[in-house]
């Protein structure tokens, strides 16, 4: 059951004298929204106290029943926190879950309204950010090595965008929750700027709020080992490649094999070809979403799927014009240009000019053992749901 935080608490929380640091950090309007947000969590029935940077306060964050994977309260004496916002929360998380020094991490929405947003909430723009907290032991790894490690997996100078993943929510950002961080951070992101020759499109700012994400989006690699993610999967094995090649837990082939079956490991990685009209999507047009059966990565929609006659799925254009890579093929005595994923560059199929005329006259002709299709109905509990609006178009 969910218990309620008592109100005389929280009010405890929030005003007693050790938060003053916390204070210097975060202005006295945004603490006082916050404590309102938090009084109206806890009449709601959500509870959790976490550390704040080293101190115990309410965070805004929400835990729904008692505190599990996504409620641990933290009691390190030495341990700071910073919050991190770099695109799909999903990547992001599992990239620093491999480092010695960090204690734990969570997902969720940082710096937006001082109200909880569901999923659907983020992704109609709501204003949040997808936002890592991670807690680590700065006797085992600095700030600084978390933000040098973090602008290895970031585009610095992307503007509301990482990889395939649009929208405010995917915007960069650092948020601090002491004063005493900011040094480390402007060291960091000063050498980066210099590095990039320009200005960043990172922000900088002190946490506002932090809501925590919906279980199903906590270590969602783990549970769902070909989720799409927009980092290279090779950064997951970061520190094991620093320790030695023995030790690395990169996917290897012969489990590549196990995972997708077969024939879909044969298209994907050795640009075989399905027989026609054998494929279980050549004639299925059910309403939903088809992504990279490797990496999950979001490719095409129903949307643009017709009956090309041709005995393989046939779309009009892709997602987005960048989901895909375009090459030329001359096997088989052809010449041809083959379509392949652009991120985990899994062979598809190939495109033609063959295709409806009112559509822009291609033919996306993709072989059923690279895709995965992904129902309109669970594109959101399956982490996907930020693709609804492309079907209300």
């Amino acid at each position: 059951m969910r218990r309620l935080v008592p109100v005389l608490l929280v009010m405890l929380l929030l005003t007693g004298c050790s938060l003053l640091p916390v204070r210097s950090a975060i202005s006295a309007g945004s603490m006082e929204s916050s404590g309102q947000a938090a009084e109206k969590q806890a009449a709601m029935g959500y509870t959790q106290i976490n550390g704040f940077g080293g101190i115990k306060t309410w965070t805004g964050e929400i835990v729904a029943d008692e505190p599990g994977e996504t409620g641990v309260v933290y009691e390190e004496e030495n341990m700071n926190t910073i919050y991190l916002a770099g695109g799909c929360f999903w990547g992001v998380q599992k990239f620093f879950d491999q480092f010695d020094g960090v204690i734990g991490t969570e997902v969720g929405y940082a710096n937006g309204p001082d109200e909880a947003p569901s999923y659907q909430d983020v992704c109609a723009s709501s204003g949040h950010a997808e936002t890592v907290r991670i807690d680590y032991d700065p006797d085992k790894i600095s700030l600084s090595d978390l933000l040098n490690d973090y602008f290895m997996v970031i585009d610095p100078l992307s503007v509301n965008r990482q990889g395939n993943d649009r929208g405010i929510q995917y915007r960069t950002g650092i948020y601090y929750t002491s004063e005493d961080q900011l040094p480390e951070i402007n060291a960091v992101y000063q050498a980066q700027e210099e590095a990039a020759g320009q200005k960043l499109a990172v922000e900088v700012e002190p946490l506002r709020n932090f809501f925590s994400a919906e279980e199903y989006h906590q270590k969602y690699l783990d549970k769902n080992p070909g989720g799409y993610c927009h980092i290279p999967r090779d950064m997951f094995d970061l520190q094991s490649k620093q320790k030695g090649p023995d030790v690395s837990k990169k996917e290897s082939e012969a489990e590549l094999r196990a995972r997708i079956g077969d024939l879909s490991y044969d298209v994907t990685q050795n640009a075989a070809t399905e027989y026609a009209f054998t494929g279980q999507y050549d004639e299925f047009f059910e309403k939903g979403l088809y992504v990279d059966i490797v990496s999950g990565e979001p490719l095409f929609t129903s949307m643009d799927k017709y009956n090309s006659g041709c005995g393989w799925p046939a779309f009009t254009k892709p997602i987005t014009k960048d989901a895909v890579v375009e090459n030329t093929d001359t096997s088989h005595g052809m010449i041809r240009t083959e379509v392949r994923s652009s991120g985990a560059d899994s062979h598809l199929g190939h495109v033609f000019n063959d295709g409806l005329k009112a559509s822009g006259g291609l033919r996306y002709c993709i072989n059923s053992a690279a895709l995965r299709f992904i129902p309109y109905d669970e594109l959101e509990v399956q982490g996907y749901g930020e693709y609804k609006n492309l079907f209300e178009e």
